[in-house]
């Protein structure tokens, strides 16, 4: 799995003091979920802005268990507001194991922090840093093993489109340690070309062969594009590409060269395909999508030391294993709209979306403690880990709510003054 980590939501504080080391993963208020995850680690006794400090004796015990702390704040820090609304009410399972994504993060977040440490360590003896930093990738690498897949390259298929890009952009700068192959049953795909660890950056791209908006206000359109009022950079760009692609002396013409004749995602589909999907999100995610055009992607920011964007590798990728590259905590049905693909294991972040409004209801001192959701989900029941009876695997702030709306109902209190409105999407 290759993926970029753009730690913006959490802030790193390191400090050193006579008896030892105080290590701090500190939750950012600019976090949209701020409160409702401060709550939480709340809830587990874990204070938003306590050091976790590393004393003497440095034992393996004693590493451990600082490791422990870390990654259970770590854990929810990296939630996302599908994991806080299906895992947040159970409290034994939020400082354990989640799920692959959400705990590679949590790991990449505390190797982050030990970094900090090891280059802001003045007094304390590094070699200490270095062994809470080996037990890291200790625990990045066997979980790289347990979520790997044996890759099958597909025969007889050329690839000189692809070797003429990868000798265009190698010549342009960009340095790689990646080689394009076709993989069977997937298509295309990033093949590492050596044993890389993670944390090695498997490709770093110049500037200078990004297409970007730079490359438009360079270009002899943009004079043209910048007198449309509104237009938006993101249109710019795909308007510039649609020309740039026909200019055989165009710079990136290997680039264009290489892209598929055909582009098989969901914004592709015909009108037979559309009809098949009549019911369904993936059809409504469709729809809206064609409507919100044109989507763009972002990866990451430039390294401003080097002017490049960077790759690197967050698990252990063995030379002749495919890389793959990171789309974020995303439905199927996003995926196979803009991508083209679906994930083949179940996905945590397959959701129907629930509109419940229950105007003017009082709030509970003593109801759920995430009874501020305003929006409800369902996913499958079998991603569950309480399907205790009342329970049965439905998530708890949804039952809370309809719990809720039950004794409201169910009372004395005239309809008029409070009223309920519920509408399902389903699919």
């Amino acid at each position: 799995m290759l993926m970029i980590y753009m730690q913006q939501q959490q802030q790193y504080v390191t400090t050193n003091h006579d008896d030892g080391h105080s290590l701090l993963l500190k939750l950012s208020e600019n976090d949209p979920l701020f409160h409702k995850k401060k709550k939480l680690l709340q809830l587990l006794g874990i204070s938003p802005d306590e050091c976790i400090h590393l004393k003497a004796p440095y034992t393996a015990v004693v590493l451990n268990s600082v490791l422990d702390q870390l990654l259970q704040k770590a854990r929810i820090m990296t939630f996302n507001e599908v994991d806080l609304y299906f895992d947040a009410t159970d409290v034994i399972q939020l400082v354990k194991f989640n799920n692959p994504r959400n705990e590679l993060e949590a790991l990449h977040s505390v190797l982050l922090l030990i970094d900090n440490s090891i280059l802001s360590a003045k007094h304390l003896r590094v070699d200490v840093l270095q062994d809470l930093r080996e037990m890291i990738l200790d625990k990045i690498n066997a979980l790289g093993n347990k979520i790997r897949q044996d890759t099958v390259l597909a025969q007889n298929v050329s690839c000189d489109k692809e070797t003429c890009l990868l000798q265009w952009g190698e010549g342009a700068g960009v340095q790689t340690k990646l080689d394009i192959a076709y993989v069977e049953g997937a298509g295309r795909g990033a093949i590492a070309r050596e044993n890389l660890k993670a944390g090695d950056i498997a490709l770093e791209i110049p500037v200078t062969v990004i297409i970007s908006e730079e490359a438009v206000h360079k270009s002899d359109m943009f004079p043209i594009l910048e007198k449309f009022e509104g237009i938006t950079s993101e249109t710019m760009l795909l308007l510039w590409s649609m020309k740039e692609k026909h200019n055989r002396d165009s710079n990136f013409k290997f680039y264009f060269d290489a892209l598929p004749a055909v582009f098989n995602t969901g914004l592709s589909f015909g009108v037979d395909a559309l009809l098949e999907l009549d019911g369904t999100l993936l059809l409504e995610e469709i729809v809206q999508a064609k409507e919100i055009n044109p989507h763009i992607m972002q990866y990451g920011k430039v390294d401003s030391t080097t002017n490049s964007l960077k790759f690197p590798l967050s698990r252990p990728c063995n030379a002749g294993e495919q890389c793959f590259l990171s789309y974020g905590k995303l439905s199927c049905s996003h995926l196979v709209t803009f991508y083209g693909f679906s994930t083949q294991a179940d996905n945590p972040y397959d959701v129907i979306p629930i509109d419940l409004d229950l105007h003017d209801a009082d709030d509970s001192e003593n109801g759920s403690q995430m009874s501020d959701w305003t929006m409800h989900m369902v996913r499958g029941t079998w991603l569950s880990k309480n399907h205790e009876i009342f329970n049965y695997g439905l998530p708890s702030p949804l039952l809370d709510h309809l719990r809720e709306l039950r004794v409201l109902l169910c009372s004395q209190i005239p309809l008029r003054k409070k009223t309920w409105q519920l509408n399902w999407k389903y699919s």
